[in-house]
C-alpha cells in the first residue's frame, strides 16, 4: 500500500481514534484490530517524492505510530496478552527510548514475569525521567518487596481470584460492622 503521506496521517489517526472508541467501551479486541489497522498505514511508504517538509511529516508520522503502539499496549494487557505487550511497548521504546508510558508498563510487565534485575532498570530509567510519578513509585516499591521476598514471592504466578476461587468473595464485600450505642 502506499500512500501520500498525508493521507497516512489522516486515515491512521482515524483508525487509532476508532480504537480509542471501541477501547472507551471496553472492546477491547476491536480496539486492537483498529490500533493494528491504524499501525500498517503509518507503516506504509510515502509516494511524495519531495524531501521539503518530508522529515516534519515523517516524524508526524511516528508520533502517531508511538500512540498507537502505546494504546495497543495497554489494550493488549486488558486482554491479558502480557508478551504481546511487552513486545509492542519494546517496540516504542525502539522508536522513542525515552517515552515515559512504555518504560512505566515494560517495567511492570517484566517485574510481573519475574525479571526484577532488567524491570528495575527500566523503572529506575522512567523514574529518573519522571521523578514525580507516583505510580513509577508505586511499582518500584512492589518490586523491592517481590525481590525481598525471595522465591515464594518469584513462584507466585496465579492471581488472587483464581488462587482462591469462589472463596474471594469474603474479601470482596466490606464489613459492615453495626455499632450499638
Amino acid at each position: 500500500l502506499t500512500l501520500p503521506i498525508a493521507d497516512r496521517i489522516r486515515i491512521g489517526n482515524q483508525k487509532r481514534e476508532r480504537g480509542n472508541f471501541h477501547f472507551q467501551r471496553e472492546e477491547y479486541s476491536l480496539a486492537a484490530k483498529a490500533y493494528c489497522v491504524a499501525l500498517e498505514v503509518l507503516t506504509t511508504r510515502g509516494t511524495d517524492g519531495s524531501d521539503a517538509g518530508m522529515k516534519a511529516e515523517e516524524e508526524e508520522v511516528q508520533e502517531y505510530r508511538v500512540k498507537c503502539l502505546n494504546n495497543l499496549a495497554t489494550t493488549q494487557i486488558k486482554l491479558e496478552q502480557f508478551d504481546e505487550a511487552l513486545k509492542t511497548s519494546r517496540d516504542v521504546l525502539t522508536l522513542e527510548s525515552n517515552n515515559v508510558k512504555a518504560l512505566f508498563r515494560t517495567g511492570k510487565l517484566l517485574s510481573d514475569k519475574g525479571e526484577y534485575k532488567e524491570a528495575m532498570e527500566v523503572l529506575k530509567k522512567a523514574l529518573k525521567l519522571e521523578p514525580t510519578t507516583k505510580a513509577i513509585h508505586a511499582e518500584l516499591s512492589k518490586l523491592v518487596q517481590r525481590q525481598s521476598g525471595g522465591n515464594d514471592t518469584q513462584q507466585f504466578k496465579a492471581k488472587p481470584a483464581e488462587m482462591l476461587g469462589e472463596n474471594i468473595a469474603p474479601f470482596l464485600i466490606p464489613s459492615r460492622k453495626k455499632t450499638s450505642g
